[in-house]
């Protein structure tokens, strides 16, 4: 038993002391890409400047971390280009709002230099994709509402008369795998991967993305301790990345078993991570599958590709429930499932191919004739 307090004991506190002590800064709680943003912005206005505190709240506010790396990525694009033209990016008015619309459809991106220092980046890639030029113009935009909603006089929006670039939903720049192509991609990281550990982790990792149906962020940020067992059923209890909450996905026996291989007995830390203990990152990932793809003699392409395709295949199967697949993607609208089937169709279905199946066969034949 411990000892009353008695004499000095009882003497108040310094109460300037005590809050030194207790005190903590908010942004010690905000998420990751707040922080980056954040400390970024400090490298460039200071600390003393609001914009690095009102953008990482911005960042904070957004409930989905993909929101928040997306929006990041694209403020800083709008950030750069405001202050190589002399302006604070809180006081950009409609004309120069305009003008980055404008700017993004020309300007060179950044990519990596070739033999270059680590990090050493150079302006001189593709112009910006109509996808990454309306994710830029959204942050943009995003941002200046949250400052309307934050201010007590209220901020008028630059960008709400902005036009921003037209994105067809039936459109994807991501080449889609058949389920053939999926069968060899997996045959490829069971088999003909490097090391054995590294096959095991290639192997479970694609298993996992593509039985559940899940986004790279999301399994990266699963941890061994977030596995559990639910009414007959070996599930992976994963935070939503988009309207929060907490939801528990089911693991097919064939993605468990290659799972369990790949953990070997672990039972805490990231739930896919480096040979250290480090959180696997999504470059790695990107590097995994472009390898595994070029083993396999697919097109190469990062990890975004597989939710598509995993909605894709399940559509397909005989009997196939739309509301089912749609809950299984976590798809709030029943239009973003039945967008993967369109894609696949406007391909399969495409009538050119009764054309050039009758050209070919009267090519052959010698059916048809020069114009004269």
């Amino acid at each position: 038993m411990r000892p009353v307090p008695t004499g000095d004991a009882l003497a108040p506190r310094d109460a300037r002391g005590t809050l030194a002590t207790v005190h903590r800064d908010p942004r010690d709680l905000w998420p990751e890409h707040a922080r980056k943003l954040y400390d970024h912005l400090v490298g460039l206005y200071g600390a003393d400047d609001a914009l690095p505190t009102l953008a990482g709240g911005w960042i904070a506010h957004q409930r989905s971390a993909n929101t928040q790396k997306s929006y990041a990525r694209g403020f800083k694009v709008f950030e750069e280009f405001a202050r190589e033209h002399g302006a604070h990016p809180m006081a950009v008015k409609f004309g120069l709002a305009d003008t980055f619309r404008l700017h993004l459809e020309t300007a060179p991106t950044w990519v990596r230099v070739k033999g270059g220092r680590p990090g050493e980046m150079t302006r001189t890639g593709k112009p910006y994709s109509e996808a990454s030029r309306a994710n830029a113009l959204s942050a943009a935009s995003s941002f200046f509402g949250y400052l309307d909603k934050v201010s007590d006089d209220g901020v008028k929006n630059p960008f709400d008369a902005v036009q921003r670039p037209y994105i067809d939903p039936d459109y994807s720049p991501t080449p889609g795998y058949t389920e053939q192509e999926w069968h060899t991609l997996l045959r490829t990281a069971r088999d003909h991967h490097r090391a054995a550990a590294y096959r095991a982790r290639a192997y479970a990792l694609l298993l996992m993305l593509y039985t559940l149906c899940l986004r790279i962020d999301s399994l990266l940020n699963a941890r061994v301790e977030d596995l559990g067992y639910d009414k007959g059923h070996h599930v992976l209890l994963l935070e939503k990345m988009k309207g929060g909450g907490r939801k528990k996905k089911p693991i097919p026996p064939v993605a468990w078993d290659a799972l369990q291989t790949y953990l070997a007995g672990r039972t805490d830390g990231w739930l896919f991570q480096t040979a250290s203990g480090g959180r696997l990152d999504e470059p790695a990932v990107w590097r995994l599958l472009h390898s595994l793809a070029k083993r396999a003699g697919l097109t190469p392409r990062g990890a975004h590709g597989v939710k598509g395709d995993a909605v894709t295949h399940a559509l397909e199967k005989p009997n196939a429930r739309p509301d089912k697949v749609q809950r299984w993607a976590d798809h709030k609208d029943s239009r973003t499932t039945q967008r993967y089937n369109r894609r696949k169709e406007l391909l399969d279905d495409s009538p050119g191919y009764g054309l050039g199946a009758d050209l070919a066969g009267a090519l052959e034949t010698g059916g048809v004739s020069d114009a004269s």
